[in-house]
C-alpha cells in the first residue's frame, strides 16, 4: 500500500503551486475548477510518485493551530527526502536566501537523520531530510 496524496487548503492557489514546483520539483497538472462550488485544485507530482493536492474554495476558515511555536494533535509537517547532507544544506541556503524562515537546523537528529525545518508560504511546516 502507498500513501496516494496529501491535501492542503490555501487562499492563494497559484502562489502555493509555484512554491512546491520551484523548490521541491512538484509537477502540477492542469488546474481543476468546479464552477458550481468554486472549488479549484492542482495535484503536484514529485519524483517519488507522491502527490500533493492544493485546493481553494471560498469560505474555508483559517487554521488556528500555531505551526511555528506550539504543535497540536494531527498532521504537523510534510517531509521531503533528498539524497545527502549537501542537498539538505543547499536547500536550506536556497530557501533562506529567498526569504523563507528556517525554524531549526540543518542538524543531525538522534534518530539518524540530517534535516532542517521550514514553513511554506501558508505556514505549513516542512522538513527536508536525509538518512545518515
Amino acid at each position: 500500500m502507498t500513501l496516494e496524496h496529501v491535501a492542503i487548503w490555501t487562499n492563494d492557489l497559484e502562489r502555493l503551486k509555484n512554491y512546491y514546483a520551484r523548490y521541491f520539483g512538484g509537477v502540477p497538472n492542469e488546474k481543476y475548477t468546479n464552477e458550481k462550488t468554486q472549488f479549484q485544485s492542482y495535484f503536484l507530482t514529485f519524483k517519488s510518485g507522491a502527490r500533493l493536492e492544493i485546493m481553494t474554495r471560498p469560505g474555508i476558515p483559517a487554521n488556528t493551530n500555531d505551526t511555528i511555536v506550539e504543535q497540536h494533535l494531527g498532521i504537523i509537517h510534510l517531509a521531503f527526502g533528498v539524497d545527502d547532507i549537501q542537498e539538505v544544506e543547499a536547500k536550506a541556503t536556497e530557501l533562506q536566501g529567498d526569504g523563507f524562515k528556517i525554524l531549526r537546523g540543518p542538524r543531525r537528529t538522534g534518530d539518524g537523520y540530517f534535516e532542517f525545518e521550514t514553513l511554506d508560504p501558508d505556514n505549513n511546516r516542512l522538513e527536508v531530510t536525509t538518512k545518515v
